[in-house]
Parts: C-alpha cells; structure tokens; sequence
C-alpha cells in the first residue's frame, strides 16, 4: 500500500540577501513570482531594508509576508540603526512586530565588542523571554588565513556551547567551520527555531551555495526536519550574485526552493503486518 508524503507546517522563505546585487524590493516580488511562503529581511546597506513602512508596502503589494528579520550584524552593517548593538536588537524585534514576523535572526557578538559580548547569552535569553518574538542564534564559523585560524566570535562561534533559548541552523556556515550539519542540529533539539538552507564544498570560505551543489547534507537535514515534525521557517540564504543574468538568478533561486520542497516532504514509515513501523 502507498503511503502519501508527509509535509511539516514549517514555511520556506527567500532571504533578501538572496538577490544580491539586486534589491530588497526585487526580493518581494521575486519571492512571489516563485511561490515562496515569504521571505526573511536581511537588514543591511540597503535603505528599504532598513525602513519597515516600504517593507509593509512591498509585503502588501506583493502578497509575500515577512517571516523574519535577520538583525544587522555583519561588518558592512555596524552602523546601520546606530552602533549601540541591543539597541540594533530592540529595533529589530519592534521591525518583526510591526511586519508580523516571528523570528529574530542574531549573529554571535563579534570579540571585539567586549561589553556586548560579555553580557550576549543573559541578554539574549531575557529578549526572548519579553515577547512572544524569537530571537534565533546563529551558527557561525573560524575566520581562516592561509594556515592560521581566528576566532572572531564571542562567547564562540558554535551557539551550541551556550544555553540559548533558541537557534538557528546556517548550513553554508557548517561547511565554512567544517562542522557535521547533522550533529549540529542534534546539539540544537527542539531549541532548533529556525534553518538557512544552502551548501558548501568546506573550501573555507562562507558559499552559500544553492543546495545540492555542495557537500552538505542538505537533503538528509530537510527529511529529518519533516520526520521529526519541524514547525520552524527554512530560509534559502543563497549567493546568486555570480549569476549571469536575472533569469539565470531566477533560476537558481526556483531551484533551491524545489530542492528544498521536495526534501521537505517525507513519507511515513512503512507499517508491517503486525501495525508497527516496519523497514523502508
């Protein structure tokens, strides 16, 4: 007898910083031309980004809704809503409230911003507790030079070795820290809140490759996410930016969503004669 594909309730968004170089705004319409469930805004250099009124627009407009907001952590973004970093986060966390968002994206403090860092995981979990908003950290990675390897992140680049409330699982950054994405995503449980689906080779540089073109495990990662029932935003954080052309961008990205949809289904385990799961 067949059994039909079991889909988890998790919704598959498009990160804004997906498109690069172009803009947030062709992410909405992107997303929705493709049949995205929404996007997650990266807030960045970009001023739409930056300003949640045009983002409700082009939600409206495009009928795409915000699912998450990834706060401004890189380097490129250090002043982008002032250099104060909780407040960055506060101001995020208003941005996922007033976009109808549920998910706060945050990267681990960098070592250098010492006070910020030494008070990151308390401050952390009391903004989780506040609201009913998730702020979900990160996984990062060592920063690499030629042999050497720095340590740029503090408390640590790997959030597992912290009592967070809630993470989110970078599969690219896995591949960059040359890290077990499954293993990783064990450590993570059910604190696991929030997934950036893409690939990598482990070169030692961040790829965000569209998913199956690299070495992680990506689709045994998505069908363990469906078997265990995942409730979570999977995002397709990509860099297209090597595109040759729009609709060659187009097409990566309608790529990683079909990717990602069909190992997001999975089929319930077989039943034996006797009414218990059986073998496959």
């Amino acid at each position: 007898m067949a059994h039909q594909a079991s889909v988890p309730d998790a919704k598959i968004a498009l990160s804004t910083a997906s498109v690069y170089p172009e803009n947030t705004a062709a992410a909405f319409e992107i997303a929705g031309r493709l049949g995205y469930d929404g996007v997650e805004v990266m807030v960045w250099t970009d001023p739409v980004s930056q300003d949640v009124d045009a983002l409700g627009e082009l939600s409206a407009r495009h009928g795409v809704p915000v699912l998450a907001v990834h706060a401004p952590c890189l380097l490129v973004t250090q002043r982008v809503w002032g250099t104060d970093p909780w407040a960055k986060l506060l101001r995020s966390r208003d941005a996922a409230q007033r976009l109808g968002a549920s998910t706060v994206v945050v990267h681990p403090p960098f070592r250098w911003q010492r006070a910020y860092a030494r008070d990151f995981v308390r401050g952390i979990r009391r903004l989780d507790g506040e609201t009913d908003i998730t702020f979900a950290v990160e996984n990062m990675y060592p920063w690499r030079y030629r042999d050497r390897e720095v340590l740029a992140y503090a408390p640590g680049w790997d959030p597992t070795e912290n009592e967070f409330p809630h993470f989110t699982l970078d599969v690219s950054h896995t591949a960059t820290s040359r890290s077990d994405a499954l293993a990783m995503a064990d450590r993570m449980g059910e604190r696991l809140a929030h997934v950036h689906i893409a690939d990598g080779s482990g070169s030692g540089k961040d790829e965000h490759l569209v998913p199956g073109r690299g070495s992680q495990p990506c689709a045994a990662l998505l069908e363990r996410l469906a078997a265990t029932g995942y409730g979570g935003h999977v995002v397709v954080e990509v860099n297209t930016r090597r595109a040759a052309s729009p609709e060659a961008r187009r097409a990566d990205l309608a790529e990683a969503l079909a990717f990602t949809r069909l190992h997001l289904a999975t089929a319930p385990p077989a039943v034996n004669r006797g009414g218990e799961p059986g073998p496959r």
